[in-house]
């Protein structure tokens, strides 16, 4: 895949992760005004329940962040589209569904399959 196409893969998957995580973030914050307001008594474990699925997906948000970082890192550095593990190529059909792969598909599934190494 040459760098220019890469590049804009990987901006337009920075800008849509990170508009997810304001919109979560957002939405935690109004979840958290709306939870310290009188009203209807509720169930008060909801709100905690809430939080930490809100802060789960939140995590998840970030590391994607930073996987997209070591995508843009590997960019620079000229390395990317090859595997972080064997230096194999990822084939642009697999970097354009995923431009922050790291792995090959296959050791990805191997990865996966062995609950070894995480498949990135």
């Amino acid at each position: 895949m040459d760098k220019e196409r890469a590049g804009a893969l990987l901006e337009a998957e920075r800008a849509r992760v990170e508009q997810l995580l304001a919109e979560l973030t957002a939405a935690a914050e109004a979840d958290e005004v709306a939870a310290g307001e009188d009203g209807d008594m509720a169930d008060p474990a909801e709100p905690l329940t809430s939080a930490e699925g809100a802060e789960a997906v939140a995590a998840g948000l970030r590391d994607r962040l930073a996987a997209i970082a070591r995508a843009e890192a590997r960019l620079a550095a000229g390395t990317y589209g090859r595997s972080v593990e064997s230096g194999q190529p990822i084939p642009d059909d697999r970097l354009a569904a995923d431009p922050a792969a790291e792995l090959t598909l296959e050791e990805a599934e191997r990865a996966e399959a062995g609950g070894g190494r995480l498949a990135r």
